[in-house]
């Protein structure tokens, strides 16, 4: 099945884009998404514990079920005043 992953700040400019289409597997979850982001990206492994994530706009959780055609977003942590 496929679905789209949108990333935003610091884990576009890792990935070197903010959106693609991602193969997967069912079952499967957020996590797993995002463990196969970091095989193919590395770098993006240390955001793994802060990390926002939400499926289909809508705020999830790392075990949330992703089904074909779903946009999971990832969102790195953010400071501000």
């Amino acid at each position: 099945m496929a679905v789209t992953v949108r990333l935003f700040a610091r884990l576009r400019e890792i990935a070197g884009c903010e959106e693609l289409s991602r193969r997967v597997t069912a079952p499967v979850t957020v996590a797993d998404v995002w463990e196969g982001m970091t095989v193919d990206w590395p770098a993006l492994a240390p955001y793994t514990d802060s990390l926002g994530c939400a499926v289909n706009e809508q705020y999830a959780r790392m075990t949330t079920a992703v089904h074909d055609g779903d946009e999971v977003a990832f969102l790195p942590p953010v400071s501000g005043g």
